[in-house]
């Protein structure tokens, strides 16, 4: 809250003495909330529902995931208690825009670090890396990418598959969604004919339905994930950074990693140096 507020007829030594005490209630506001969060006290993240190993709710309604838990060891670490995470599901388009304009701290959903993401909010240093998949139940869809001419693909609308989609597979009839779940139905249902989309959900799906194949996997290590912030917001991104290193050089990143992607090759930057 802003104070040190005059009124036009007030006297210079009272205009003083308010603008002194205005300069002492800022850096009051400062020293209770340094991490410039929207409400101190509490962090507000905005997240997704439905990206299943990433960020996703459970029968009862409790955001899981391995984004979700990593964020909470890494804000625990930086002082905050779980009563004081507040998580918030939101149509993956519209996590940016809302960090930038002050509606959550932070934006935690595998995110990853594009440039032109970069032009809207700040991000933590990566925390995840791994390949994009096209997800299918059609056998004239294969390794070969170029098998999606004229074919209808789905993606979720502004995620780094869109990017890559409209960039590298020109002759492939793209297709918007707002969530995988809605993409996936879409593929059960003939409306699309493949959908592109993170590896470890890709792989879930393919688990849960079993006439869906993994059928390509392409390299996404030069964008891993990052935690969005509001540009600007250089202390909570240099805390959250801190905290991501300590966590990883721990081991607990490895722990998470194992424990939400079993099986899977990890990458070595995030793990413990000797």
């Amino acid at each position: 809250m802003f104070y040190g507020m005059t009124t036009r007829f007030a006297s210079l030594a009272a205009g003083a003495l308010l603008a002194f005490g205005g300069t002492i209630a800022s850096a009051q506001a400062d020293e209770d909330n340094p991490y410039n969060l929207i409400q101190a006290g509490t962090v507000s993240v905005g997240t997704l529902g439905d990206a299943k190993p990433y960020a996703f709710t459970t029968a009862t309604g409790e955001f899981t995931g391995f984004d979700i838990e990593f964020l909470k060891e890494v804000l625990g670490r930086i002082g905050f208690a779980e009563d004081q995470i507040l998580f918030t599901g939101q149509e993956f388009a519209a996590l940016l825009p809302s960090v930038a304009n002050g509606r959550f701290d932070i934006a935690a959903a595998a995110v990853g670090i594009t440039e032109q993401r970069e032009e809207v909010v700040d991000f933590s240093d990566g925390y995840l890396a791994g390949y994009l998949s096209v997800l299918s139940g059609d056998e004239a869809i294969t390794e070969d990418t170029s098998s999606l001419g004229g074919k209808r693909l789905g993606v979720v609308q502004g995620t780094l598959q869109e990017m890559y989609a409209k960039k590298n597979f020109p002759d492939a009839a793209i297709v918007q969604f707002p969530d995988n779940n809605t993409g996936v139905a879409a593929l059960n249902n003939g409306t699309v004919d493949a959908h592109f989309l993170d590896y470890e959900a890709a792989k879930d799906y393919g688990e849960r339905y079993e006439e869906l194949k993994i059928k390509a996997n392409i390299p996404s290590f030069d964008a891993p994930a990052g935690f969005a912030v509001k540009p600007g917001n250089d202390a909570l991104r240099e805390a959250l950074n801190k905290a991501m290193h300590d966590a990883m050089q721990e081991g607990v990143w490895r722990d998470l990693y194992q424990k939400w992607f079993p099986g899977s090759p990890m990458p070595e930057q995030y793990l413990p140096k000797e």
